[in-house]
């Protein structure tokens, strides 16, 4: 409905198997759930909201907020690229962590980006000394409480839950 009303979306998806008792099934799944990206001005926000399906605008204080064109650029490379790609928690420099797999599976550490690749710094407090070993992203989850980080080109709408 918001392409009709002349406006660029972007609905992110992702290809995924379900499976039920006598069969799978690929389906095509939205990347954020419950959201919608939309190339909009801001005097266009009451049309967007009059839309079915849209219960409100990401912002602060009321007001929406931009993403920055070159973070939906990249959603929109590795969505329309030939590489396979899922959601992913949000993960920052500096969050706590634990390892899910592997060797150092149950492992908890802090999260630590050391030019283009990531490492998980395992510290022992008594003795003040830490080691950092690099690990895959897809490897690790978050188990501290995610920090506030707002940016803000696109704004994002979003859906009922």
């Amino acid at each position: 409905m918001l392409e009709q009303k002349g406006l660029e979306v972007l609905l992110p998806l992702y290809r995924v198997a379900h499976r039920w008792k006598d069969r799978a099934v690929l389906v095509h799944l939205p990347l954020f759930p419950c959201y919608i990206f939309v190339r909009a001005s801001l005097d266009t926000r009451a049309h967007i909201l009059r839309t079915p399906g849209i219960v409100q605008l990401v912002g602060t204080t009321g007001a929406p907020v931009q993403i920055p064109d070159a973070q939906i650029e990249g959603i929109r490379a590795a969505v329309q690229g030939p590489a396979p790609f899922e959601p992913h928690p949000y993960l920052h420099s500096g969050d706590r962590v634990v390892v899910l797999a592997g060797p150092l599976a149950g492992v908890e550490g802090i999260l630590s980006r050391f030019k283009t690749n990531y490492r998980v710094v395992l510290s022992i407090d008594l003795l003040r000394q830490s080691v950092a070993v690099e690990l895959d992203l897809s490897l690790v989850e978050r188990v501290s409480k995610p920090r506030d980080l707002l940016s803000g080109s696109l704004t994002t709408a979003k859906c009922p839950a």
